[in-house]
């Protein structure tokens, strides 16, 4: 069994992130999902990216450094896009670190001092405008330190959220049982 952190996206705590952890918790994982929002979910990409654009994106970050603090150490950490900040930030810099999943983000892994090598993967769709506006380069500098990189066909942001319109069946079953690949690793490590 391996111990995950996952920190959801910019439209909050949706049903869709919470039922990817129930698909881990499943596969015999443990699964935290804080709630970066304080209860509030929001319909819309815009209205969630204002609202943590008003709360200040390093509160966000901050909320998801702290959740791990009453956590063991040995954690797989995993975010969807906007939750991609805490997970690797954790990975990078929390002693006892297992593994990184990254869905729909990544970033430069020099933002949080140097890579930890890692078990890691990074998940997104090929033509997402999101996902090509910078994260295209972290996601880059991250599979030469080591990780894996999973490029998906479309154009869709959050893919992998069953609840959202961006959701794709066929994509988010692969890019799942990847995820769980990645943990049945750590799990044998």
């Amino acid at each position: 069994m391996t111990e995950i952190l996952l920190f959801h996206h910019a439209h909050g705590l949706t049903d869709g992130v919470l039922g990817f952890a129930e698909t881990l918790k499943l596969a015999g994982h443990r699964v935290h999902t804080p709630d970066l929002f304080e209860g509030r979910v929001f319909t819309s990409l815009d209205d969630g990216l204002a609202y943590a654009s008003e709360t200040g994106f390093g509160v966000i970050r901050e909320r998801g450094v702290r959740a791990a603090d009453d956590l063991p150490n040995e954690l797989v950490y995993a975010g969807f896009s906007l939750g991609a900040m805490p997970a690797q930030q954790l990975a990078q810099t929390r002693d006892g670190a297992r593994g990184l999943l990254l869905f729909h983000a990544a970033i430069s892994p020099s933002e949080f001092g140097t890579w930890p090598g890692l078990p890691a993967q990074v998940h997104t769709m090929e033509a997402d405008p999101f996902f090509e506006e910078g994260d295209l380069a972290a996601a880059r500098e991250l599979e030469k330190a080591g990780a894996e990189l999973f490029f998906y066909p479309g154009d869709q942001h959050l893919f992998s959220d069953a609840t959202l319109p961006a959701y794709d069946q066929e994509a988010s079953a692969l890019l799942t049982a990847r995820a769980l690949e990645l943990l049945a690793q750590v799990d044998r490590a």
